[in-house]
């Protein structure tokens, strides 16, 4: 099943699916998931984590209500999906900077998928402004 197919199916979207913000929930679910992994691989190294766990966990968050609040369509609240969007954004980008301190490869794993969910966001973003 597809999150991006899903949100198009939707009555209320029609011709107007955004594509971008379809793929920013995408990756806010990923990121979601794969930061609660991270905080929780953090938790069973051998050294200090808590800096990382945390900002883990507040990352997967703050992804969950990204992705929640922007695949909702019904009287769309478009307001507010774009102040989760600009929440998301500097969330995933303190836990990219913090996972990539370490050298662990679910912390590798995370940073990257928390560039790419920052990124998508973003594009996100400027794609709701111009089509605004």
């Amino acid at each position: 099943m597809s999150i991006k197919e899903m949100i198009r199916e939707h009555p209320h979207v029609g011709s107007d699916f955004n594509e971008e913000l379809a793929e920013a929930v995408r990756h806010a679910m990923y990121c979601a998931a794969i930061c609660n992994s991270c905080a929780d691989a953090c938790s069973a190294e051998d050294m200090d984590m808590a800096a990382c766990i945390r900002l883990c966990m507040d990352c997967a968050d703050i992804c969950t209500a990204t992705y929640r609040v922007a695949s909702r369509r019904t009287s769309g609240n478009v307001r507010v999906i774009e102040a989760q969007l600009r929440t998301c954004i500097p969330a995933c980008e303190a836990c990219a900077i913090e996972c990539e301190k370490h050298d662990h490869p679910h912390c590798r794993r995370c940073a990257k998928m928390c560039r790419e969910c920052a990124r998508d966001c973003q594009i996100a973003l400027e794609g709701m402004f111009a089509a605004g």
